[in-house]
């Protein structure tokens, strides 16, 4: 199977947690992938050896400076309630809200969903801020998540 069940996936609490919880239609959307297929989408789209994001060799795509155009802040936003993604993410990432994407913790964890349920539940995927990024099928547009508060913003 290349899905695990959301009630399967260890870190479900982000997306049911009572002080941000998910709608139950967003829910149906998130697809955490399996250990083995998100080792495989990793190994296909960030690295083929490095397991997490602290870890990359030179040769992966993200650790070469040419691939990110800018940086923001996203910690201002996420603390804000009422606040949604940053603008200059927005401006970088004009995809189709039914445009699937892919949000990398790491190797062995990956989430399947489309841009409109991540736009919307953003700040519960980065409960995990630990270098997660975010990239799409067939776009080359990403963004690369870190703990300080910041994303970086760029091409693959």
């Amino acid at each position: 199977m290349s899905y695990l069940s959301l009630q399967e996936y260890s870190r479900k609490w982000i997306f049911t947690h009572q002080s941000m919880p998910v709608p139950e239609q967003d829910l149906e959307m998130i697809k955490p992938m399996s250990a083995q297929r998100s080792a495989q989408f990793w190994k296909e789209n960030i690295s083929p050896q490095s397991p997490d994001a602290e870890r990359l060799s030179s040769q992966d795509w993200p650790s070469k400076d040419a691939n990110w155009s800018g940086e923001v802040d996203w910690m201002h936003n996420w603390e804000e309630d009422e606040l949604g993604l940053p603008e200059e993410v927005l401006e970088h990432i004009d995809w189709q809200d039914d445009v699937t994407v892919y949000f990398c913790y790491e190797k062995y964890n990956v989430i399947e969903t489309k841009w409109l349920i991540f736009k919307n539940n953003w700040k519960n995927f980065l409960f995990y801020d630990d270098g997660p990024i975010l990239l799409a099928r067939r776009r080359k547009q990403a963004l690369w998540f870190n703990s300080e508060g910041k994303v970086k913003l760029g091409n693959r």
